[in-house]
């Protein structure tokens, strides 16, 4: 964080929104915001009286950040999904694009492995064969053997 002077070529007063606006307008938590911040998901920089001032287009970071929480994203994905999105002014379009694409990748592997975990799940509940031989779920490629014969998980 730095300290902003209101007369900063950088930005206008109007471009800089307090700690408790922020949290207002984004349904996020002041704790939350400054838990994000500290992982470095957004920044702020500092006013003459050492407030917390956020740029206007660190509305949009967070609002990524709510929605990745709410579909179960963690938060170190995001912060890959963000590494070429930048802090410290309002990202181009061409910057959200190619972070969206980061994303929409790792949205698809989640996806995909999700879909085989629910297959694999479907199928062991329907077989009913209790094989911790022939299990793909509990026990892929009889991986178990590799410990000796008998029970290995209880």
């Amino acid at each position: 964080m730095t300290t902003h002077q209101p007369g900063s070529a950088r930005a206008t007063p109007d471009d800089w929104l307090g700690i408790g606006e922020v949290s207002a307008r984004t349904g996020s938590a002041v704790s939350a915001l400054r838990f994000y911040e500290e992982l470095g998901l957004i920044a702020s920089e500092r006013d003459e009286r050492n407030q917390r001032r956020y740029h206007r287009h660190m509305l949009r970071r967070i609002a990524l950040i709510s929605v990745a929480k709410r579909i179960g994203i963690p938060l170190q994905d995001l912060r890959e999904a963000f590494v070429d999105v930048p802090l410290d002014r309002p990202p181009s379009h061409q910057e959200w694009q190619r972070a969206s694409r980061g994303w929409k990748r790792r949205l698809e592997e989640r996806r995909q492995t999700i879909e085989r975990l629910e297959a694999e799940l479907t199928g062991c509940i329907g077989c009913g064969c209790l094989s911790m031989k022939a299990c793909a779920l509990l026990n892929p490629g009889d991986t178990l053997a590799e410990d000796g014969a008998g029970a290995r998980r209880l």
